[in-house]
């Protein structure tokens, strides 16, 4: 039986992942706000601003294609937690003035060196 990787090193891979996207986004104009968001119903990853557009940034790596890729592994429920976290974001915190809200997920595939980074812009949107 193969054990996956232990707690630190996922937590590890995720912080890697987070600079990754963090440094890509900034790379491409967007202005990171906050990171790391705990909130009840989920954390968000990245909290951006692209112009005026408030994005919700969920950063996914993936070093191997074991369990899917990165873009797929934004399910249903997932959906659903980062839409009731932005929802609790919104309502709590004080934001810059935007326009619209969208829901962005950064791909990274670290199983190549370098990683390929994918900025996948407005990903998906809340659906009742």
């Amino acid at each position: 039986m193969t054990r996956g990787p232990s707690a630190s090193s996922r937590r590890a891979l995720g912080r890697r992942g987070e600079q990754l996207a963090e440094r890509f986004l900034r790379g491409h104009g967007l202005r990171i706000l906050a990171r790391n968001v705990h909130l009840r119903h989920a954390e968000i990853d990245l909290v951006a601003l692209d112009g005026d557009v408030l994005c919700i940034v969920e950063v996914r790596l993936r070093t191997g294609s074991n369990f899917g890729t990165a873009r797929e592994s934004v399910d249903a429920r997932k959906r659903r937690r980062l839409g009731a976290a932005a929802s609790e974001l919104l309502a709590t915190r004080r934001l810059p003035r935007h326009r619209s809200l969208r829901f962005d997920v950064v791909a990274i595939d670290a199983s190549v060196e370098p990683p390929r980074i994918e900025h996948l812009r407005d990903a998906f949107a809340l659906t009742r």
